[in-house]
């Protein structure tokens, strides 16, 4: 009988259930279940726009109406499936996104205390309330911890841990004071799964311990006592009631508790993995191995690589850390990434885009698309720096704003929309030349997420800036095709699963469409790359100079040559 797992997919807006036939990779059936509360499932403030927030009661509702829809829809797709062929979950969810919970485990903001309080809900990985409060961390590393830093890029991220959790104590005491531990939601929700919610008995993941907490083993863990406490004094006995152990995804956290077993219709076995964030498993469902770079591209963008752990490994100055079994046993993993992305386009689309393009917003996407797909290389005269929503690699400096040069008179909203792409192609040539500057090879691309499958012109672009083929992975559904993979490691061969990670993505995971670079526009775009990284540093870095005067004679230069052809 054939044996599947579930791979669970926690986004910013919504959650996703994959059945996954473990044997084969067949994705026998998806469920999607959008987020109630707040705005598209994110708490907002229009006081505070820096603030993201989620509740957590709706990865609970979600849990339950997504796996029984999933499971229902098996069945429906294939009348052989049986619920209880179902060896494993695994769970992705975003990061870094802490809450505070009691000393049941429990979400802060269940308690009557503190209902409707956005300082004791999630806070979501695009949460930049605590920019003071990163810049404060990186400042005291600096001069009394620098190793700390060496590790995660030289710059500790609002975005992170630390941060949200300093940020609460300053603004938001008596939640800070009734907190007995902080979870990640990716460590919470297969604790919930399980039913083991004791805060000091939760299986803590080494993906975001290591990523966004400065937990290295060399250090003894998490940072000392002395070092958080002058931070803020009584952060350091917080410290204590955290965690000392990590574990990577495939572990196990458990298995399905007999509560959540019945609510399920699942069997009490059914193993659950240790999660991780959404972009390491999307990297290991879109079949990562050394020298290949995966991009998850979505509302923001993460890449990923792994090197392997027995190799010498240089600290990489501005990614997002690098940490041992953050990805796959027996393997560093190295994050990088841009804060903006699918939601830069989404901005262009519903702030800039006139009614000619459409009157709903999907209209006004394939519209601007459509016209944006006419241009050539160049050929708007057009040039951004895709820092809307801060700049996470390499400069690390959520402080960072867009910009958009080259606009005349006669600039239409579809060349907007297509530098905007190109901004985004830059950024991630800038990661690509960071990480190959300290000595890791980037031998293929491979891209995931909704916008590599559903916008080619993107990904042709991407092509045409790197001068480098970019392959998709086959799953439209990559973190939660990870998920499942993890998943089916954590049952383990004996009930029908893998006791290896790369057993498991030969078996599940591969790569489908490939865009290869157009060598004329590849020459065009290594003119504008040029442009694009003295813009990068003139506003970028706290050293930046130059004379910019002439970027804009340049880019009409440009403009005009591909015109004329």
């Amino acid at each position: 009988m054939a044996r599947y797992t579930i791979g669970l997919d926690f986004g910013t807006n919504s959650c996703r259930a994959l059945l996954v036939d473990v044997g084969s990779g067949r994705e026998l059936a998806t469920r999607v279940f959008a987020y109630p509360s707040g705005s598209d499932g994110v708490w907002l403030d229009p006081a505070e726009p820096n603030l993201a927030r989620q509740d957590p009661a709706d990865y609970v509702l979600g849990i339950e109406e997504a796996v029984v829809g999933v499971l229902r829809e098996g069945r429906a797709t294939d009348p052989d499936f049986r619920p209880e062929a179902v060896i494993g979950i695994g769970v992705d969810t975003t990061g870094s996104s802490p809450m505070p919970v009691d000393g049941a485990g429990q979400a802060l903001c269940f308690d009557e205390r503190f209902r409707g309080n956005p300082d004791a809900m999630v806070w979501l990985w695009k949460d930049h309330t605590s920019y003071a409060e990163a810049a404060e961390i990186t400042r005291l590393a600096a001069e009394t911890r620098p190793h700390f830093l060496s590790k995660i890029g030289g710059v500790y991220s609002s975005e992170w841990w630390w941060s949200k959790i300093l940020r609460c104590r300053n603004v938001a005491r008596e939640v800070f004071d009734a907190a007995s531990s902080w979870v990640e939601i990716c460590d919470w929700i297969p604790a919930v799964l399980t039913g083991n919610l004791e805060p000091a008995s939760i299986r803590r993941s080494v993906c975001a311990a290591g990523h966004k907490a400065m937990f290295h083993p060399s250090w003894g863990g998490l940072p000392d006592r002395e070092f958080l406490d002058a931070l803020a004094p009584g952060l350091g006995a917080l410290r204590a009631r955290l965690y000392s152990e990590t574990a990577t995804a495939g572990r196990r956290a458990g298995t399905l508790s007999e509560d959540w077993a019945r609510r399920l219709g699942l069997s009490p076995s059914t193993a659950v993995s240790v999660g991780a964030f959404d972009a390491h498993m999307g990297a290991v469902g879109a079949g990562i191995a050394p020298g290949t770079l995966v991009k998850i591209v979505g509302t923001s963008t993460c890449d990923i690589m792994i090197h392997p752990a027995g190799e010498p490994l240089d600290d990489i100055p501005g990614v997002c850390g690098i940490v041992d079994g953050s990805v796959m046993e027996g393997y560093y993993g190295i994050e990088a990434g841009q804060s903006a992305v699918g939601d830069l386009f989404l901005w262009c689309v519903n702030q800039l885009a006139p009614a000619a393009y459409g009157g709903t917003p999907e209209e006004r996407f394939d519209r601007l698309g459509q016209a944006a797909a006419q241009l050539r290389a160049g050929e708007s005269g057009l040039m951004a720096l895709d820092w809307n929503n801060g700049n996470r690699t390499v400069l690390v400096d959520v402080r960072l704003t867009g910009l958009l040069l080259g606009q005349t008179l006669h600039t239409q909203a579809h060349e907007i929309y297509r530098a905007l792409m190109e901004a985004t192609g830059f950024g991630a040539l800038t990661i690509i030349d960071r990480i190959e500057e300290y000595g890791v090879a980037v031998r293929e691309v491979v891209n995931c997420g909704g916008l590599a499958v559903r916008n080619p012109l993107l990904m042709q672009i991407y092509a045409d800036i790197a001068g480098r083929p970019m392959k998709i992975a086959r799953s439209e559904q990559a973190p939660a095709l990870g998920a499942a993979i993890f998943a089916a490691v954590a049952a383990g061969a004996a009930a029908g699963g893998y006791d290896s990670v790369a057993e498991a993505q030969r078996a599940m995971a591969g790569t489908g469409r490939v865009f290869t670079p157009d060598s004329r526009s590849h020459a065009v775009y290594r003119r504008l790359y040029s442009l694009y990284r003295r813009l990068h540093d003139a506003f970028g870095t706290p050293g930046g100079s130059g004379n910019m005067y002439s970027v804009m004679k340049e880019l009409l230069d440009i403009r005009d040559e591909v015109r004329r052809t």
